[in-house]
């Protein structure tokens, strides 16, 4: 049993929908910020802690990237996807076709453009801080209020869910990681992931780094760069590698790899994210 969850709050968001999921047993701790969950395990306060890091239409969450790089010793120890569904959150009483404002946060309410643009298209967009307050705030107004949220929300602070699944995209899904002062150990189906930087620049200096994996098989299922917020124009390079840092081939490209660059970081090895079946 995982005694204590941190997770990004408040109740009532996708965050807190992958902490159960993942750990249904837990005491959820909810946190104002991307720093105070990793805070809340360096301390002790929590054994693990869960992060949003990708998002399939938004792509990377560059908060817990720069956290993974610069702020935090923490691993990640497992990862899980969640499919992100939103739905219309309102007052007992509220009708569909009187809703004049409509609550949530920004990536929500782009997410479910075309389905505003179609059956609300005179109500006026208000961003909140996520989809949970939202709905808190949507409740301070009249009737001819909504919110765009999660149905747990709904049921949390006593609203109803008066349109489900209104997201236009249904591949919409979110990777989340969990960090631990440790990381997994071999399972035979695990994912490690690294980043890197260099000094200086040359032709092919990327190419050869990572010639180290492809000249051993070992394939990338991701590669991305975060400004190095050292020099403009320096840059940081993460990827995910198929495999875990104690196998043997990953152990010697790994060792390849730091003898070409300047900074060389190891986030954890764990179990790649299989869908249940």
């Amino acid at each position: 049993m995982r005694n204590k969850l941190a997770f990004l709050g408040p109740t009532g968001t996708h965050s807190e929908q992958a902490a159960i999921i993942y750990a249904p047993d837990s005491t959820k701790i909810a946190c104002a910020s991307i720093p105070l969950v990793a805070a809340k395990v360096e301390s002790g306060e929590a054994e693990e802690g869960i992060l949003p890091i990708e998002n399939s239409l938004e792509g990377s969450v560059n908060l817990t990237l720069d956290l993974l790089i610069h702020d935090s010793s923490l691993s990640i120890s497992h990862e899980i996807v969640l499919p992100i569904t939103h739905s219309i959150i309102a007052k007992k009483g509220t009708s569909f076709s009187n809703i004049k404002f409509i609550y949530s946060h920004p990536q929500a309410l782009a997410q479910c453009r075309n389905f505003l643009s179609k059956n609300l298209p005179d109500a006026i967009e208000i961003a909140s801080m996520s989809t949970a307050s939202a709905v808190k705030e949507m409740l301070q107004k009249g009737e001819n209020a909504a919110a765009i949220g999660t149905e747990r929300a709904g049921s949390i602070y006593g609203a109803l869910t008066i349109a489900h699944q209104i997201e236009d995209n249904p591949n919409n899904v979110t990777r989340f990681i969990i960090l631990a002062p440790n990381d997994s150990d071999v399972t035979g189906e695990d994912k490690t992931s690294v980043c890197f930087s260099f000094d200086g620049d040359a032709p092919g200096i990327l190419h050869s780094t990572l010639n180290e994996f492809a000249k051993r098989k070992i394939n990338l299922t991701k590669i991305e760069s975060r400004p190095s917020k050292k020099d403009l124009g320096r840059y940081i390079f993460l990827t995910d590698i198929e495999g875990h840092r104690k196998d043997k081939v990953i152990k010697e490209a790994l060792t390849g790899i730091k003898k070409q660059v300047s900074m060389f970081k190891i986030f954890g090895s764990y179990p790649r994210y299989r869908h249940n079946t």
